[in-house]
């Protein structure tokens, strides 16, 4: 066992596969000598030299469409957008190409591409660099979305997002990239749709992923001094989903509370409340409660950015209200 940065893991994820894979390589704004925007790259460039880490111009509809273009050619490209807020500018590349070719070609092309989207806020980063837009994601037939929250689920999940023929979001809390964790001294691949239950409980299931597992994480431990017994589920892969893990749990708690950090409206914790209505309803002994942050732009000013967001004590509110 080894402490290691979530930023080191998915660093570890990428020299693994670049290491045993010639046609893997990493292309974004300044990932190269720079090292990325928040320092995920550093070295590699010069470990792998400048034709596998490459510097793109600042424009998101091009690294996308590269990826895509480089992909269908046969190459495993990994690129790496700032913040998964400028995805915007890459969205018709990716909606409309990316997620759209295999299928449109029968099945007679692949498209193996990893897309880095670093999100959430908590930064300081204001309205346009502190978004979590996963729900965009997760809407689009054809696209794979994955989340890690720690280091070693990081190295996992890059393992397996490199593999796939399909194009997989890769989505990094920002907030997480100094966190360290243990982490194994080998680590699988872990296989999308197989979420991990991070603490077993009877009362209530906590449904959650990314930076919100900790929030959760602390809720839990308070609410045991109240006794009240919390499990946490950590999703790791947001589509696929694994439905099978959470309905498991709501047999046993019968009570359900999603926690994601979006914008509560139109999120994807609302999918996840829909499936359960739609599929487990008569499991649930109360209603199933999301809690996310408010419907507004990201402020810059940290007491409001902390009023906006999600935390411990909303989760922990949320659970009261269901008993």
């Amino acid at each position: 066992m080894r402490k290691m940065t979530y930023a080191q893991g998915i660093k570890e994820g990428l020299q693994i596969k670049m290491k045993q894979d010639p046609n893997v390589f990493i292309m974004g704004e300044d990932v190269g000598l720079f090292g990325g925007c928040f320092g995920v790259t550093a070295g590699l460039y010069d470990e792998f030299g400048e034709k596998r880490v490459k510097d793109t111009p600042l424009s998101e509809g091009v690294i996308i469409g590269a990826a895509v273009g480089s992909a269908g050619a046969g190459l495993r490209p990994v690129a790496e957008l700032m913040f998964v807020d400028f995805l915007t500018v890459g969205m018709d590349q990716l909606v409309n190409q990316a997620a759209k070719m295999r299928y449109m070609f029968g099945g007679k092309i692949t498209l193996p591409m990893v897309v880095r989207l670093p999100g959430g806020g908590g930064v300081r980063a204001a309205a346009q660099h502190s978004q979590s837009l996963e729900a965009w994601l997760t809407h689009i037939p054809g696209l794979k979305v994955v989340y890690p929250s720690n280091a070693e689920d990081a190295i996992g999940l890059m393992l397996t997002a490199i593999e796939d023929d399909n194009p997989v979001m890769y989505l990094e809390h920002k907030a997480l990239y100094a966190m360290k964790n243990d982490v194994a001294d080998t680590v699988d691949p872990i296989p999308f749709g197989k979420a991990k239950i991070k603490k077993e409980g009877t009362d209530v299931t906590v449904i959650t992923y990314g930076k919100q597992v900790y929030d959760s994480l602390s809720a839990a431990e308070a609410l045991a001094k109240e006794g009240v017994s919390v499990e946490v589920i950590d999703l790791r892969s947001l589509y696929p989903l694994d439905k099978e893990t959470i309905f498991n749990s709501i047999s046993k708690t019968h009570k359900a509370v999603i926690v994601t950090e979006e914008c509560k409206r139109g999120g994807f914790g609302g999918e996840i409340s829909a499936l359960i209505a739609e599929e487990y309803f008569f499991e649930c002994d109360a209603p199933i409660v999301r809690v996310g942050a408010l419907n507004t732009p990201i402020p810059f000013s940290p007491t409001l950015e902390d009023y906006v967001l999600p935390n411990a004590s909303d989760i922990i509110t949320a659970i009261k209200g269901l008993f």
